[in-house]
């Protein structure tokens, strides 16, 4: 039966910490339907995110018979870029396996903090299979991303810190992948204040700890797909299952939608860059998944998202909250059929950003275009009241995105 961290396991970590990690913000949340929610800006750590913590602590606890034969990890970018910082802080060295598709942003970052980085796999489960192969080749230590008792106390520095910075703390929401952070917060909040509320936030489509919390044990998932990739791991770790199973109080999931929601909401009101991972917590909160008691306080756990995939995902969020539509129509291959259509839209205050304009299209009548349409609205009563004007002036439309 695997021991819980204890207070003290955190409380040695926080001193081994001292110097190396950054007292990240907890900043009022600046959403008026969030009123009581604090933000733990983990997003704000050195390395981007709060993987140093767990990583230093694992690293810095090596014999110097392991510390010569390196360290390996397996990442899809955040824990990499922590062992490699870790590592190289420390005079180590480092080789991490990272999957095919990891952000390029992140294998360069990780790169950049001096690890020999290699690629192969589809996920982090197959980038961790190669890990341990090296790690048996070669005599190095595998700094596992999860599943060990130093990750887990150094994450639950977060609580401590926490409460520290708002005592009366009475909810803290965080993102979950193999269950590490949850795990470490978990420990080190209840043993401080048992009657918190401790929540866990997943992608939908890489949720494993209903599954393995219903079988009453770790469940790899047959297949995951989401844009948080940070938290995308198939199976639950065993040391931080425990912790999950005995002291979190509720696992809840999220939609791809809400996640791109909260990563504008983060952006335009709280002016914090936050990658898809590190926002599913704020995103529970923000679509009412969780009932929590006041305060609360969200960890934003990681920031370093790829530019383009922070373009797509605004955009994204946008046509989610109903700010942004794309909208096609047919109307008549007549002068000023199109000036008609734009008129209308700009009457209702619609913003058009772009415009495509076709008369190949086989499914056409003959004498009609078809016009695909991309408009910025005030929001979804604003869009609805678009496309009716358009369908009461004879237009069949079709709108991509949500229902309107």
């Amino acid at each position: 039966m695997t021991e819980l961290v204890t207070l003290s396991d955190v409380r040695k970590a926080v001193d081994a910490l001292a110097g190396i990690v950054r007292r990240t913000p907890l900043e009022p949340s600046r959403d008026p339907v969030l009123a009581g929610v604090h933000l733990k800006c983990e997003n704000l750590q050195r390395a981007g995110s709060f993987k140093i913590r767990g990583a230093y602590m694992r690293v810095s606890g090596l014999s110097e018979d392991e510390r010569r034969h390196g360290v390996v990890a397996a990442s899809a970018g955040n824990h990499a870029q922590g062992v490699a910082l870790a590592a190289s802080t420390l005079g180590i060295r480092s080789t991490v396996f990272m999957p095919e598709a990891a952000p390029l942003p992140k294998v360069a970052a990780t790169k950049g903090y001096g690890a020999d980085v290699v690629l192969g796999g589809l996920t982090v489960d197959d980038a961790l299979e190669s890990a341990h192969r090296f790690a048996e080749e070669t005599g190095a230590t595998l700094i596992h991303p999860f599943d060990h008792r130093d990750i887990v106390a150094g994450q639950g520095t977060i609580a401590l810190e926490v409460l520290e910075q708002l005592p009366e703390t009475a909810t803290i929401v965080t993102s979950v992948g193999g269950g590490g952070l949850i795990a470490g917060i978990a420990a080190a909040a209840k043993q401080l204040k048992p009657g918190i509320r401790i929540v866990g936030v997943q992608a939908e489509g890489a949720a494993s700890y209903p599954t393995s919390l219903a079988a009453g044990r770790p469940v790899k998932l047959d297949k995951m797909h989401t844009i948080a990739d940070g938290i995308a791991v198939g199976r639950p770790g065993d040391v931080p299952f425990v912790h999950v199973e005995r002291l979190v109080d509720e696992i809840v999931t999220v939609t791809e939608e809400d996640i791109s929601r909260a990563l504008l909401s983060l952006l335009e009101r709280n002016k914090l860059v936050v990658e898809p991972a590190g926002a599913t917590a704020y995103a529970a909160l923000l679509n009412y998944s969780v009932a929590y008691d006041e305060p609360c306080v969200a960890v934003l756990s990681g920031g370093n998202i790829d530019p383009l995939l922070l373009m797509r995902l605004i955009e994204h969020g946008l046509g989610a909250s109903g700010r942004f539509m794309r909208a096609s129509l047919r109307c008549a291959d007549r002068p000023g059929a199109l000036a008609t259509v734009l008129r209308l839209v700009g009457r209702y205050g619609g913003n058009i950003v772009d415009v495509y304009h076709q008369r190949s299209d086989p499914r056409l009548s003959v004498g009609e275009v078809s016009v695909d349409l991309s408009i910025e609205t005030r929001g979804s009563e604003h869009a609805t009241e678009i496309v009716a004007a358009l369908r009461d002036a004879g237009y069949f439309v079709s709108v991509e995105g949500p229902s309107i």
